[in-house]
């Protein structure tokens, strides 16, 4: 599980690795941070006119991404 303040911590410090201008959803970007006991969380998330809109948070696996969970692994 993914806390709150994980999350919190992840849009206010965090990194944007991805960016994803013509998203169905509007424009996005994926952000990877540090949660607790120093693992790596991404979230997606979408600014919008009045708020932030936080689309997903999850722990990257290490069969998708590199060992930075910046990179994605090829297939």
């Amino acid at each position: 599980m993914i806390g709150t303040q994980e999350v919190l911590d992840t849009v206010m410090a965090g990194e944007v690795i991805e960016d994803y201008p013509d998203d169905a959803r509007g424009h996005s970007c994926l952000i990877l941070g540090t949660g607790v006991n120093e693992r790596s969380v991404h979230v997606v998330c979408s600014p919008k006119d009045d708020y932030l809109a936080i689309i997903t948070a999850y722990v990257p696996s290490d069969s998708e991404w590199e060992s930075d969970h910046k990179t994605r692994r090829r297939p």
